[in-house]
């Protein structure tokens, strides 16, 4: 739970996507969530980034997303219950046979992400679905969403997750990508956020008004061309007020 008195924080950051920042964006990170054949990656890639995670000591997540890398997996597209459970299921188990053991954690990507959040029946089938196969798995969600609730129902354990690049709505929501305000490119102003965020429990949304906000992971969107910059930044930033880097 974020407060002021928090004295940690974990850093992932969405990585095995074809960007060109991994190698140095992963020792900066405690997290990553590699994506594991649905919006990008393949075998090689996958296998790649968890050389890296390994080599920085940096916790393994699967990345599962829709297949539809044109889009790379943004879009919201029409899904089942039981057609999300096998894309998760199945992307995330490729990514166990790559690393040859389960991934600490599952983030699920863009479209799915925001669909599984807001509904329901799609939240608690990939829930069950996740703890069927990995029940102790970390499942990364949108902080104060509804699948923070239904996993914490359900015992599945789950990381709450705010945004370091994304602007926020009044509402609490992410300002759209087509909508001015939607990425925060600046890295003093990402550092800035993240310390509030950490040392305050507030994020401030695009009009100004101050949310509240209890995050246990912070995120950074690999394929930004100032995600380097960003993270490098958020991370100095952090240590200099005594909050310490780690996945939990």
């Amino acid at each position: 739970m974020t407060s002021q008195h928090q004295r940690t924080i974990d850093l992932n950051c969405d990585l095995g996507e074809g960007g060109p920042h991994d190698a140095d964006l992963m020792p900066l990170m405690s997290s990553a969530n590699i994506a594991c054949g649905g919006h990008a990656g393949d075998a090689g890639t996958m296998a790649a980034a968890v050389a890296l995670a390994r080599r920085y000591g940096v916790a393994i997540g699967g990345h599962p997303g829709h297949a539809d890398p044109d889009h790379f997996g943004r879009r919201e597209l029409p899904i089942t219950p039981t057609e999300a459970v096998a894309l998760v299921i199945d992307q995330v188990a490729t990514l166990e046979a790559v690393a040859g053991e389960p991934p600490r954690h599952i983030k699920l990507h863009g479209g799915l992400y925001h669909q599984a959040s807001r509904d329901g029946a799609l939240g608690e089938a990939i829930v069950k679905a996740i703890l069927a196969r990995w029940p102790r798995m970390v499942l990364v969600a949108f902080a104060g969403g509804p699948l923070v609730a239904v996993a914490r129902r359900r015992g599945l354990a789950v990381a709450e997750e705010a945004f370091l690049d994304r602007g926020y709505a009044p509402d609490g929501s992410l300002v759209p990508r087509s909508e001015p305000g939607a990425m925060i490119d600046d890295p003093h102003e990402a550092a800035v956020r993240a310390v509030r965020m950490v040392c305050e429990g507030v994020i401030e949304a695009i009009d100004g008004t101050l949310l509240p906000i209890a995050a246990d992971t912070l995120c950074l969107h690999g394929d930004g061309p100032q995600a380097v910059a960003i993270l490098t930044r958020v991370r100095a930033a952090l240590q200099d007020v005594g909050v310490g880097i780690t996945a939990g």
